[in-house]
Parts: C-alpha cells; structure tokens; sequence
C-alpha cells in the first residue's frame, strides 16, 4: 500500500494501533487526535492473550511489560457466598497455551507505549474531526478549524461520540444499559492479608448488574477495582467524574467479607453510567470505515473493549495491504465482513454478562489471531 494517504480521526488504543499497522506496511499515515494532550487520567486497561499476542508484532509488548501486571489466574466468586466457580490458569500458562500472556496496565502507559512507536509527525493534537465526504476515489476529512483534505482512506477511530460514525449514518444515541460503574485504585501493601490480589477475580452478585471485579495494576504494586450496580436515576457519561466509596460500600454491605475487605480499602473513586449502542449493520461506506468503540462499542463485562480495537487495526492494516486507491471499497469491505462476526458476538456476550461465570473454556475469545484470520468473506 505504498503510498496510500490515510488519516485515523482518534488517537486512542484503537486508532494509534492502527496508525502502527498502516504505517509498517507503507502507508502515509496522519492521526487526528482531539486532545491537546495525553494526560495520565483513567486507571485499567485490561489486555487479554488476544491483544498482547497482537501487540507483540505490532512492536510495543517488551515496553509494555516493563510496567503491566501479569495476573496468575481469572477466578470467579459467588459474591455472597465466596465459593469459587472457575478458575483459568494465565500468567506463563495463557503464553504456553495463546502465544501471550494477560497483561493489567494502566492506560496511560499503554498509549505512550504506542505513541513511542509512531513514525515522527504521525500525531496531531488539538485537532478533532467533524465530519467527511466522498470525493470520486477518495474521502474529503473536515476539521474543527475548518479545514479541509482529501485521503485515499478515512478511519473513524474516534470512540462512542463518533464525528466520523455520524457523518456517514446520521445522529444516534447510545442507549444507557441501568448500570453505573464504580473505579477505584488501593495500594497493594494496603491489603498485605487479602488473598487473590496477584490474580484478576470476579465477584458474581444477586444479578447480572452487580459485580466487583479486581486485579493488579503497576507491576503488581497497585490493585484496581471495578463495580458495577444497577440504578436508573443517573445515567452521565466520563470517567473521571467523582463517587463516594462509603455509597459503594454500602452497595456491598450483602457481599462475602473477602470481598466487602477489599472496598475497605478504597479511599477515592470515579463513577460513571455505561452506554452502549447495537451491533451496526455496515461499517463502511466508500472509502470511510469505522474502528473499535465508534463501530461496537461495549459494557466492560468480558474485558474486550480495547483488545476488539486492537484486533480491528491489525486485520484493517492487512485488509489494506498492497491496495491502490481504487482498492480500497473492496479491502474496507474484507475488512468489516471479517470483523464485524466477532465484534457482534463480543458485544452481545459482554451484554448478556455471563462470561466465564462457570465455565473455563476462554479459546474463542483468547486464541483468535489478528494476523493469520483469513480475509476472504465479503
């Protein structure tokens, strides 16, 4: 694809991945990023054998590694009761069995990690896009200065809220699932007595909504918290605004004392309510195509969000590899009829909030391979 001029409106997880992929197979590759600066805000970014085994090629897993912790297992637990109902070995037995191991990591770290990788000049901060137009074999990119350019491929990269997503399909709106989500992070020497810190544990409440989920951050020296609950009086988005622990807590006052131990020690956390649209019909429409949460974004439940984009930037990278310009439709249609299967079913089961509950078999979800999925389906 030597040559093809492409721009990613988003410079996240998913567009910066992406914007690594293109640029390795020769693309003139230029990421349009809203942000004035990336700022160390949000905590977790869960990386499962999926992801990392995508991010290895794409050149960041040594870097990242030097800061994620490897979780030894993913354990679920009756929140009432405590009883253990599966548990799956990970650490050094998800890279024997995956090809990677899970990784917890702060996000920040990870998107510098990937910035790290990028060619000098990629990024642009402070610059959003608005909107995009066809123009015969190419796409015209508007931006909030008002300014104007033609590429040979659009990336909507650029989340939930997608400018990108609107200007091919029109205004939508997320639909706000009853659930707010509660994240905190605690100290690992805080809980010396806890149990289970050094692995990513599920806690299953009276119902699906209700869950605490732990693991470690920072090499093990931080364990981030993530709880859900059901409530249909609030519903804002953003996560980083405020939430009171002692109102989590007593949310909790039900739950097994191993569980209610390690809210204790949460001092501060942010709340926000979770959105989420349904799977889209198309993706694509000529030369424009969608990416990670502006195509499917998802409640949190299987731990997919970030990794779906991830994958999604390595197979678009090869649905593109070796295009023209007049290649491109047929490629972004590859593309999609590749992706969208697996996002929808990710969606859907992250909805329904049953993954892993019970059962032990994760194969599905952790062996898929980014770079050898066949690119035949149209």
């Amino acid at each position: 694809m030597s040559g093809l001029k492409i721009a990613i409106c988003g410079g996240g997880i998913g567009g910066l991945s992406a914007a690594i992929a293109l640029g390795d197979l020769g693309a003139e590759v230029t990421v349009f990023e809203k942000t004035r600066a990336f700022n160390r805000v949000g905590a977790d970014i869960n990386l499962t054998p999926n992801a990392v085994f995508a991010l290895d090629r794409l050149g960041v897993g040594e870097v990242l590694r030097r800061t994620a912790a490897r979780p030894t297992y993913r354990i679920s637990r009756d929140g009432i009761t405590g009883e253990e109902t599966s548990r799956l070995p990970m650490s050094t037995a998800a890279e024997e069995k995956y090809g990677a191991p899970q990784l917890t990591i702060h996000r920040a770290d990870l998107l510098d990690a990937l910035k790290d990788r990028l060619a000098p000049g990629t990024l642009h901060l402070g610059k959003a896009a608005t909107g995009v137009s066809a123009e015969g074999d190419m796409a015209r990119l508007t931006l909030d200065d008002g300014s104007t350019t033609a590429f040979d491929v659009v990336v909507g990269a650029d989340g939930i809220h997608s400018a990108i997503r609107t200007a091919l399909w029109g205004d939508d709106s997320p639909t706000y699932t009853g659930m707010v989500s509660y994240r905190g992070v605690f100290p690992r020497d805080a809980a010396p007595d806890l149990p289970d810190l050094d692995a990513f544990t599920k806690w299953w409440g009276e119902c699906p909504e209700k869950q605490i989920v732990v693991f470690p951050l920072t090499g093990g020296h931080e364990i981030f918290v993530f709880a859900t609950l059901p409530q249909t009086d609030w519903s804002e988005e953003g996560w980083t605004l405020p939430g009171d622990p002692e109102d989590l807590r007593s949310a909790y006052a039900n739950f097994h004392a191993g569980a209610r131990a390690i809210l204790d020690r949460v001092t501060e956390v942010t709340r926000s309510a979770l959105h989420v649209r349904d799977p889209m019909p198309q993706w694509a429409r000529g030369h424009v195509t969608l990416l990670g949460d502006a195509a499917h974004p998802m409640v949190p439940f299987m731990a997919q969000g970030a990794c779906m984009a991830i994958e999604d930037a390595v197979v678009l990278a090869r649905a593109l590899d070796g295009a023209g310009p007049g290649d491109v439709p047929g490629a972004l249609a590859r593309y999609e009829a590749e992706r969208k299967p697996r996002t929808k079913l990710v969606q859907e089961a992250s909805l329904a909030n049953e993954w892993l509950k019970k059962g032990s078999n994760a194969d599905w979800v952790y062996g898929y391979d980014a770079w050898k999925t066949p690119l035949n389906r149209t």
